[in-house]
């Protein structure tokens, strides 16, 4: 490897004699680094690569070259398994492009590069600060939430390892949402010192990670008491032309001559060079109101169709093939451009559009008949001297042009000025190609005889229709709309109920699914009704007791400000009472949602994504009114973390609180006895109006929530409200008897015991039913069961009283035997017909005994 040199001199001599600055280490550093100045508060030198393809010019072989190599070298220490399995991440704005071509050399890997840009739509994964950066904040932005969250290696790749703060900050972000084994550090440059070295050793154990480290070179840089403020110093003088030499020369800048690596041989910097026969000579198209002499011609590449322009939202090795494939043809077409006489070329990149140029340049290189150079503007403020032993020899400063976040600000071109390119080829992407963009392509006209540009299109990921804001009583619901917002979608105009036993058939065949239709709704008899207002004012004050109770632990363990998310329907009533306790004893005026969960298929996820757009995941309460065996206690929780791998959304608890857990399934309830709830006694008339809910593709796309019913003709027989209210008006009343029971709740070990699965499973193979999904157990369940399931048998807890009388009419009316048991767990459990046809029941439906 030749030393990169100036006029023999090392590119980072000047700044070494004037502030003492050493690099120690291996032989290779003085060949891939020179010094500079900047203006920075934390950190006055800055280590300029002569491989990377920022700053200085170099041979695109050279800068793909080094990054691909590096990628073997990985895929090497993590073997052929882990590599099929790794995904890697590059640093804005300097390693994007190395990032990428280390992913290259992985081959199997998807790429993806933090980013300064955040893109409308598009939704933050993650994010991290760079310490010792003039611009820290990063962004990670991927279409694809998914890349991130799987359990391979994640592969990060930045130019260089200085205090290892940035790879520290990107760890502890990522591994708190998503947690892996294994971790690879990847650097043009290992300088690190001793110190700094032990952090990244003592960081992974912490974690109980593996962190290997994979660099083209090591060493330290060596910095004298007082750097930072002589540094400061130095770069003021020469800012201010107090010292001739900091005025930029009209001469040719000298720059480091190419280095030769070792590439891999299968590598596409290592392709021989293409027979192509080229037209040179495009037709110019102007840009802009530029001088008559200046001649800007853009160059149409055909890039492909939704091809990303990047790893910004992620670079799959599907899109590597495509990109492969139409590389040829774009680089034929800039040669295409060029003018005859243009020898000395230079693809100038923007920014963290590092990639596309690079490869394009590498491309030009194998086919164009000129030494062909690459490069990339910048953010970062760099001194410029025109000294040989200095690696910024001069600098173009221009306005930004892709309208940045952070507002309006200056960029920077460095080592063109005086370069003798005879033509530049600037890459941009579309968002970048903006009035501004002129200041930079004035600039480069002023220092080549040829400015073509090139556009790529800005990748922006497709984003799906925006989600309806929630229903609302009174258009949806008989609530009132503060109390509750229905995260569903209106189907009251489809017909969806079947009867009962035709349901029950299909169900247990297999051929269809139980949300794919609702039961006919249950209409109470007069002495029905009665048996529930009589429930409800004997129940009153034990259900106004358990919903103050579960609210208080709620506000205690959960989050001082919740937002309170019911399971449709059953939960909802509960979570309109929780929000009305908070309101009562708190002044609190708690958000409240009603989503849809189903059995099997799980929790609505665009539910989950509008909850996740409007507020912290983490504050979010799943509410239900009680637990049986616990089914869904089980079901939200895969549901959750399911939708965590697919989206990327953390941050949800899957803990349900609820009124009554007899099953013993969650820690966050108000009791775990086994009483009557009265609004599990009725349908949707104590449910606001509204039906289960539905999930069947013909009516709900990938794009909908789930589907529900408003049955707004059963006003007549509504009680939704009367029982908020009958609950609500004994708030008062049982105010410090909350508090009492709260007290005890908090202190008690409430960790569950799933005794209630157990003894379901019990109860499932003793009745010779083999099939926990058709035993139902505690009241509110086996009231479900009479209501819209064709019955077997119920068994009863010998001695209930009065919690079980509407469960004994219910069972009365359906003809279905009670049957009493004791040491039952539950006070009832009920039992679907097994093997359910038609031919169980008689012609009116009762059940037939087996």
């Amino acid at each position: 490897m030749n030393k990169a040199v100036n006029d023999g001199v090392w590119s980072g001599s000047w700044v070494a004699e004037r502030l003492g600055v050493e690099l120690v280490g291996d032989p290779e550093l003085t060949d891939l680094l020179g010094l500079a100045l900047r203006r920075n508060p934390k950190r006055a030198h800055l280590l300029v690569s002569h491989v990377l393809g920022k700053h200085v010019p170099q041979s695109p072989s050279i800068v793909y070259g080094y990054g691909f190599t590096l990628g073997r070298r990985v895929r090497d220490l993590l073997g052929p398994d882990e590599s099929a399995r790794a995904v890697v991440l590059g640093y804005a704005e300097t390693a994007t492009g190395l990032g990428h071509a280390v992913a290259d050399g992985i081959a199997l890997a998807p790429y993806l590069h933090s980013t300064r840009r955040p893109v409308p739509g598009v939704a933050a994964a993650g994010g991290f600060e760079e310490s010792h950066s003039h611009a820290t904040s990063h962004l990670l932005l991927p279409e694809n939430p998914e890349l991130l969250a799987g359990e391979g290696p994640l592969v990060l790749v930045d130019d260089e390892f200085s205090t290892g703060n940035t790879v520290l900050n990107t760890i502890r972000d990522l591994h708190e949402r998503y947690p892996r084994r294994r971790y690879v550090v990847v650097a043009l440059v290992d300088m690190r010192s001793p110190v700094d070295a032990g952090r990244l050793d003592e960081f992974a154990a912490e974690m109980g990670a593996r962190v290997d480290l994979v660099a083209a070179a090591s060493g330290t840089v060596r910095l004298p008491e007082g750097v930072l403020e002589k540094g400061q110093e130095l770069v003021a003088r020469y800012e201010t032309g107090r010292d001739s030499s900091a005025a930029p020369s009209g001469l040719v800048a000298q720059f480091p001559a190419p280095l030769k690596t070792n590439l891999d041989a299968n590598s596409p910097g290592a392709r021989g060079s293409v027979d192509m026969r080229l037209r040179r000579g495009a037709r110019p198209a102007p840009t802009g109101p530029h001088p008559a002499h200046h001649r800007i011609t853009r160059v149409e590449l055909r890039w492909p169709h939704n091809l990303p322009d990047g790893g910004r939202h992620g670079f799959t090795p599907q899109h590597r093939i495509r990109l492969e494939a139409a590389l040829p043809a774009m680089a034929a077409r800039l040669a295409e451009a060029l003018p005859e006489d243009a020898h000395r070329v230079h693809i100038l990149g923007f920014e963290e559009l590092m990639y596309a140029p690079l490869r394009l340049a590498r491309e030009l290189e194998q086919v164009a008949d000129a030494d062909v150079t690459y490069s990339t503007t910048t953010r970062s403020p760099v001194l410029a001297v025109d000294d040989p032993g200095y690696a910024i020899r001069t600098r173009l400063t221009f306005p930004a042009h892709d309208t940045p976040a952070d507002g309006p600000g200056d960029r920077y071109a460095y080592n063109i000025a005086g370069a003798g390119f005879d033509a530049v080829v600037a890459v941009v992407d579309s968002v970048a190609d903006t009035p501004e963009l002129d200041g930079l392509l004035d600039q480069l006209a002023d220092h080549t005889p040829h400015v073509l540009l090139a556009v790529v299109p800005s990748y922006v990921p497709e984003r799906p229709p925006m989600l309806p804001e929630p229903l609302r009583g009174p258009a949806f619901s008989s609530y009132a709309p503060e109390e509750v917002g229905w995260l569903l979608q209106d189907l009251s105009d489809v017909t969806l109920e079947a009867p009962t036993e035709e349901r029950e058939e299909a169900i247990q065949s297999g051929g269809a699914h139980y949300a794919e239709s609702l039961p006919v709704e249950y209409q109470p008899s007069e002495q029905y009704q009665e048996l529930f207002h009589t429930a409800l004012d004997e129940a009153a004050d034990r259900l106004a007791l358990a919903v103050g109770a579960v609210t208080e632990l709620v506000l205690a363990e959960r989050s001082p400000h919740p937002v309170l998310v019911s399971l449709a329907r059953a939960g909802t009533p509960v979570g309109v009472l929780m929000r009305r306790w908070a309101q009562h004893r708190h002044g609190l005026d708690l958000p409240h949602y009603a989503v849809s969960i189903v059995r099997g298929r799980g929790i609505d996820a665009n539910a989950l994504r509008y909850l996740a757009a409007h507020h912290d995941p983490a504050d979010v309460v799943f509410v239900d009114g009680w637990t049986g065996k616990g089914a869904i206690t089980r079901e939200l929780a895969d549901a959750i973390r399911e939708f965590e791998e697919s989206d990327g959304i953390t941050g949800f608890d899957p803990e349900i609180a609820v009124l009554a857990d007899p099953g013993s399934c969650v820690k966050t309830y108000g009791t775990r006895e086994d009483f009557l709830i009265p609004s599990a006694c009725l349908n949707s008339t104590v449910s606001g109006l509204i039906s289960r809910t539905v999930l069947r593709s013909d009516l709900v796309g990938p794009h909908d929530f789930h589907g529900a019913k408003f049955y707004r003709e059963l006003v007549g027989a509504d009680v939704s409200v009367d029982f908020l209210d009958a609950v609500a008006a004994r708030f008062p009343d049982v105010t410090d008897a909350v508090a009492t029971l709260a007290k005890e709740l908090l202190a008690a070990d409430r960790t569950p015991t799933w005794e209630g699965w157990a003894a379901v499973e019990r109860i499932s193979e003793e009745y010779g039913i083999h099939d926990v999904n058709l035993v139902k157990p505690g009241v509110g369940e086996t009231t479900r069961v009479l209501l819209r399931r064709v019955p077997w048998k119920i068994l009863a807890r010998a001695g209930a009283g009065a919690d079980l009388d509407h469960v004994r009419l219910l069972a009365e009316q359906r003809g279905v035997p009670v049957e009493e048991v004791a040491e039952l767990p539950y006070t009832c459990v009920g039992l679907i017909h097994p093997k359910y046809t038609r031919g169980a029941t008689g012609a009116d439906g009762r059940a037939v005994a087996v």
